[in-house]
């Protein structure tokens, strides 16, 4: 097998994070090959946020459901990628088809055929999975990438999972006549976020008919008649067909990175430092040895849903600028506090930072401080009372360090919060802020007030106030919640230009450090509960998808 063909960069994966990478470094210079058996683009455009946000506009909108799918297929351009291989080419990217797998330090076999590369990125993000139910290999199942895809409108639909896709898909199916149930083990939907969140959700959910089981595993599948689905609380739910969405699961297996020395565990995603390069991991989550994995004269990086850390496709770009910024020759540190958690149902739930149970776990002293719509002129409008904010002060620091609303469009009015609790900004700032009116963005002015009354002023240093330490993480929700990206992923500024604008920052970060070294490896929470429920990866066939 032959080994004469080099790539300066290699990356395994042509998804969001991918495309990202790949196109930034042909840019500057670099020869650069993706590795993609499936789709250019990855989950998003095709199986995940365009056609599942199309589908939630269609609703809203009571189209039918054939109107409803000449859209959903339209948008998600049919499951083409050939403009966004065409995109890639243009920027000087080769693309490789097939399924990559390293063989040892700076090489890679291809569909049989060998390659050398010096920086190796991993993008192979994640897969769906299922809990190993009894008789659920045996009958019909659809996953959120099927669902999304197939025509079919099911007569009655039993949906897996309380978490954002979980929803989002439940939400849809009912608002187009489907008898749809949701069973969720936990007591309540979106378990991981504010209790008022997901009881909002609840309510709206129901509202569209949906019967939730809340607090029910499902035990065992079988064929009745269609399907018969038992419940650990003795309930039986009959179906047409069972959706799972019980989250996904980084695709790590098969690729050879054991070749390298890294750790490959099932259902964990790799470890990553503040660069986003791939270190050696000693804990039982995946972190905790800050050795890093180098290949033949190049360094091993990831990004997306196959790291520790990535779970959206907004984070997987944001990984993504930060692997190229730094392969580039920068000096660049990802920030993971201000990730914005999303479910794009009517009413949206919006989070960032901490949520109180995650902060609760971490011994946090968070000062909580809410809202409701209701109070707003804006709802009076709209006619709509639904919703509620709530914001958290970290009691210690001084500052925002997390929040959460639930109400009509929360995931566009909330963006400033976002911004708040990456850059610590000051309480006594925020306070200040003038909102349009009338705006749901009113609906923050009080609890902030409250809150700058409350909480302590941070401290100020000579370079201002304390931002807080930069390998601090934001929580990141297990499902696979997924903004829809814009564009084709490859018209993001030049990676030089990010690594200046972070410059300021990263000079912060090397006086505190005081030797000028990458800050130590972020203790990123995998999804452990989350994995632990997943007994398989649900992988589809070609036909399924194309």
């Amino acid at each position: 097998m032959g080994q004469d063909r080099r790539f300066d960069v290699m990356v395994l994966g042509g998804g969001a994070a991918g495309e990202l990478v790949a196109a930034a470094a042909a840019r500057a210079g670099r020869s650069v090959a993706v590795v993609e058996e499936r789709l250019v683009g990855g989950q998003p455009p095709y199986f995940a946020c365009v056609p599942s946000k199309t589908l939630l506009l269609s609703a809203r909108r009571k189209e039918s459901w054939e109107l409803a799918l000449a859209r959903r297929d339209a948008v998600a351009r049919r499951l083409d990628d050939g403009a966004a291989v065409a995109a890639l080419a243009a920027a000087g990217v080769t693309v490789l088809r097939g399924r990559g797998r390293i063989t040892g330090p700076g090489t890679a076999d291809v569909g049989g055929t060998g390659f050398r590369y010096g920086d190796l990125v991993v993008c192979t993000g994640s897969a769906p999975a299922v809990p190993a139910v009894e008789g659920l290999g045996q009958v019909p199942v659809w996953t959120s990438d099927a669902a999304l895809t197939v025509p079919d409108l099911p007569r009655r639909l039993v949906v897996l999972g309380g978490g954002p896709v979980g929803c989002e898909l439940a939400q849809v199916y009912a608002a187009f006549g489907s008898q749809v149930t949701l069973v969720e083990p936990a007591g309540r939907l979106l378990a991981a976020e504010a209790p008022f969140a997901g009881e909002i959700l609840a309510d709206a959910l129901r509202r569209t008919g949906v019967d939730l089981r809340l607090g029910a595993e499902a035990g065992k599948v079988e064929r009745a008649g269609g399907l018969r689905l038992w419940l650990s609380d003795g309930g039986v739910v009959d179906a047409d067909r069972i959706l799972v969405a019980c989250g996904r699961r980084p695709r790590v297996e098969g690729l050879g990175l054991e070749a390298l020395g890294v750790p490959v565990r099932p259902g964990e995603g790799l470890a990553t430092d503040a660069a986003c390069r791939v270190i050696g991991a000693a804990g039982p989550r995946g972190y905790g040895e800050t050795r890093e994995i180098r290949g033949a004269g190049g360094t091993v990086w990831a990004a997306g849903d196959v790291t520790a850390a990535g779970r959206t496709a907004h984070a997987a770009r944001y990984q993504a600028r930060v692997v190229a910024a730094n392969l580039l020759g920068g000096r660049r540190a990802a920030d993971y506090r201000a990730i914005p958690r999303v479910v794009h149902t009517s009413p949206a739930v919006y989070a960032v930072g901490l949520s109180p149970i995650r902060a609760a776990e971490r011994g946090i002293d968070l000062v909580t401080a809410g809202y409701d719509l209701a109070a707003t002129a804006r709802a009076a409008v709209r006619a709509d009372d639904r919703g509620r904010v709530e914001l958290y002060a970290d009691r210690a620091r001084g500052v925002l360090a997390g929040a959460a609303a639930a109400g009509p469009y929360a995931e566009e009015w909330m963006g400033e919060i976002a911004l708040a609790v990456r850059a610590g900004t000051p309480l006594s700032v925020l306070t200040d802020v003038v909102h349009a009116f009338p705006t749901y963005g009113e609906a923050l002015e009080a609890p902030l007030r409250e809150l700058a009354a409350r909480v302590p002023a941070p401290p100020v240093s000579a370079g201002g106030a304390d931002l807080g330490r930069m390998t601090e993480m934001s929580e990141m929700n297990p499902a696979d919640r997924d903004p829809a990206p814009t564009g084709d992923g490859l018209s993001e500024e030049a990676p030089e230009a990010d690594a200046a604008e972070q410059r300021i920052a990263v000079q912060d970060e090397e006086e505190r450090t005081g030797d000028g070294e990458w800050p130590q490896q972020v203790p990123f929470d995998a999804d452990e509960a989350d994995a632990a429920e997943q007994g398989r990866v649900v992988e589809l066939d070609e036909d399924d998808y194309r």
